[in-house]
């Protein structure tokens, strides 16, 4: 089902409507650390910006070993409205919405986007954003999609970026059900000011589920973009494969507790054991099984190739190791609440009591 909504979502025959101006915007984009392909993602910043847009780089750490790239970025786009503003804004237990808080007072527009350091934008990405906005649209966001992974586990971080969360993603908002994603969070300032402004998305334990729910709380919808932006992964260890899915998880149980409940139910592991044991039992022929998987990872090869994804075999290969690991990672994910990311732990915001 899902796989059937995102090729007829990217077949779609409807095309956006690009706007041939639109309001101006300010890009933030927070930055810790110099992670790679660093100076090729963030100079997409600059792409297709009008002369009222402007581009505001966030740094934590006047120690952060990437000044000097931001800075010599900024040096080699002289066209463009774009500063770096360094220092740490303690908003939330969040250290992402920390760091991004100072560029958020600091824009000057009420179309205001916040996209990771280590998203490689499309070099229309900013009519992309303006022409997914509808009149009942709260925020437009964007899931990874996972490009030049090296080595056998950068490929399984891809397979559950693409053709895993992303596919539920967009399936979702062909539904008119999307959420967030915090890759790419595309607001305008009152919709948030409204809510608390930035700090409120420090009520969860993620910046991508208090936009959810602050948009939802507004009567609004979250749009994804029809095809999502990449991000190049380089090398991967499992180590941090299977941290950074933990994280995620953990995040979503604490988020959205009944639908997390639900999610190990995604995987082929309890399809593929109903299948063989019907084939034990002599239900069905024995040929159901490889059947069966033809069926379940063709349908995932043709939503990959229709949407450009990495789609070798390797890659098939590396979508049935991922689906072993989803009901690891699903089990993992009641062990505790929080998680460390960069160094900070992060737990979920007491629950509010009622007055």
């Amino acid at each position: 089902m899902s796989c059937a909504l995102v090729v007829w979502r990217l077949r779609g025959s409807d095309p956006l409507q690009v706007p041939r101006t639109h309001p101006p915007l300010s890009v933030i984009r927070p930055v810790c650390g110099l992670d790679p392909y660093l100076y090729e993602t963030l100079a997409t910043s600059f792409s297709a910006l009008a002369e009222a847009d402007e581009v505001i780089f966030c740094m934590a750490k006047p120690d952060d070993p990437a000044i000097a790239l931001i800075r010599g970025l900024i040096a080699d786009h002289p066209e463009a409205s774009a500063q770096l503003l360094i220092g740490d804004d303690v908003i939330s237990g969040n250290p992402k919405l920390n760091n991004v808080a100072k560029g958020w007072a600091a824009a000057r527009h009420n179309a205001i986007v916040i996209i990771d350091s280590n998203v490689l934008l499309p070099k229309d990405y900013v009519q992309t954003l303006f022409a997914t906005w509808r009149q009942d649209t709260g925020l437009v966001t964007s899931p990874p999609v996972g490009i030049r992974a090296k080595g056998i586990w950068a490929k399984v971080e891809s397979a559950f970026l693409n053709t895993y969360q992303d596919r539920w993603q967009m399936a979702s908002d062909q539904l008119g059900k999307g959420f967030a994603q915090g890759k790419v969070l595309f607001w305008r300032r009152d919709i948030l000011d409204a809510a608390g402004g930035l700090a409120a998305l420090g009520r969860d334990l993620a910046e991508d589920v208090a936009s959810t729910k602050v948009v939802h709380a507004a009567g609004l919808k979250v749009r994804v973009v029809r095809r999502p932006f990449p991000q190049p992964l380089g090398q991967r260890r499992f180590a941090e494969v299977w941290s950074r899915q933990l994280r995620w998880a953990r995040v979503r149980r604490d988020g959205f507790p009944w639908l997390f409940a639900l999610e190990s139910l995604t995987s082929m592991v309890f399809p593929l054991a109903a299948v063989i044991t019907l084939t034990l039992a002599w239900v069905v022929t024995p040929l159901a099984v490889p059947l069966f998987l033809c069926l379940w990872y063709g349908a995932e090869l043709l939503v990959a190739r229709q949407a450009n994804w990495p789609a070798t075999a390797t890659d098939v290969l590396t979508w049935l190791l991922r689906d072993a690991l989803i009901l690891a990672i699903w089990v993992d994910a009641f062990a505790a609440k929080g998680f460390v990311w960069r160094g900070n732990a992060m737990q979920p915001p007491p629950m509010q009591t009622a007055k």
